[in-house]
Protein backbone atom coordinates (compact mmCIF):
# COMPACT_ATOMS: atom_id res chain seq x y z
CA UNK A 1 0.00 0.00 0.00
CA UNK A 2 1.15 3.73 -0.77
CA UNK A 3 0.79 5.14 2.71
CA UNK A 4 3.05 2.20 3.84
CA UNK A 5 6.03 3.09 1.70
CA UNK A 6 8.68 5.17 3.70
CA UNK A 7 8.48 9.10 4.33
CA UNK A 8 11.36 10.11 1.12
CA UNK A 9 9.19 8.10 -1.21
CA UNK A 10 5.53 7.51 -0.02
CA UNK A 11 2.46 9.87 -0.77
CA UNK A 12 3.27 12.84 0.05
CA UNK A 13 2.99 16.77 -0.35
CA UNK A 14 6.07 16.91 -3.48
CA UNK A 15 6.45 15.04 -6.39
CA UNK A 16 9.39 12.70 -5.93
CA UNK A 17 10.83 12.72 -9.75
CA UNK A 18 10.55 17.13 -9.79
CA UNK A 19 10.00 18.65 -6.43
CA UNK A 20 6.88 20.26 -7.64
CA UNK A 21 3.27 19.51 -6.51
CA UNK A 22 2.68 15.98 -5.63
CA UNK A 23 -0.18 16.47 -8.52
CA UNK A 24 2.30 17.04 -11.15
CA UNK A 25 3.13 15.25 -14.13
CA UNK A 26 5.56 12.65 -13.76
CA UNK A 27 8.22 12.32 -16.48
CA UNK A 28 8.18 9.50 -19.03
CA UNK A 29 11.43 7.79 -17.96
CA UNK A 30 10.19 7.92 -14.43
CA UNK A 31 6.85 6.11 -15.71
CA UNK A 32 9.02 3.67 -17.11
CA UNK A 33 10.67 2.74 -14.16
CA UNK A 34 14.29 4.02 -15.32
CA UNK A 35 14.42 6.93 -13.09
CA UNK A 36 15.41 6.97 -9.61
CA UNK A 37 13.49 9.19 -7.70
CA UNK A 38 15.40 12.60 -6.69
CA UNK A 39 13.12 15.06 -4.23
CA UNK A 40 11.81 13.46 -0.65
CA UNK A 41 8.18 13.05 -0.73
CA UNK A 42 8.04 14.30 3.01
CA UNK A 43 9.72 17.38 2.73
CA UNK A 44 10.32 18.11 -1.41
CA UNK A 45 14.23 18.56 -0.44
CA UNK A 46 16.83 16.85 -3.00
CA UNK A 47 17.80 13.48 -2.25
CA UNK A 48 21.69 12.02 -2.39
CA UNK A 49 20.99 9.56 -4.62
CA UNK A 50 23.00 6.50 -5.77
CA UNK A 51 22.18 4.30 -8.61
CA UNK A 52 23.48 0.57 -8.41
CA UNK A 53 23.70 -2.07 -11.53
CA UNK A 54 20.96 -3.53 -9.62
CA UNK A 55 19.08 -0.45 -7.90
CA UNK A 56 19.59 2.20 -6.14
CA UNK A 57 19.07 4.22 -2.67
CA UNK A 58 18.07 7.73 -1.98
CA UNK A 59 18.99 9.56 0.60
CA UNK A 60 16.90 12.36 2.64
CA UNK A 61 18.80 14.60 5.39
CA UNK A 62 15.20 14.72 7.17
CA UNK A 63 13.55 11.17 6.71
CA UNK A 64 16.61 9.00 6.12
CA UNK A 65 17.26 6.24 3.65
CA UNK A 66 15.43 4.21 1.31
CA UNK A 67 16.74 1.54 -1.04
CA UNK A 68 15.28 0.02 -4.29
CA UNK A 69 15.23 -3.42 -2.33
CA UNK A 70 12.96 -2.40 0.07
CA UNK A 71 10.43 -1.08 -2.38
CA UNK A 72 9.96 -4.91 -3.90
CA UNK A 73 7.65 -5.64 -1.39
CA UNK A 74 5.42 -3.35 -2.49
CA UNK A 75 5.28 -4.39 -6.31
Amino acid sequence: MIADLPAPVGAGTYNVYTGGPADSTVPTAAELGLEPPRFCAACGRRMIVQVRPDGWWAKCSRHGLVDSRDLDLYR
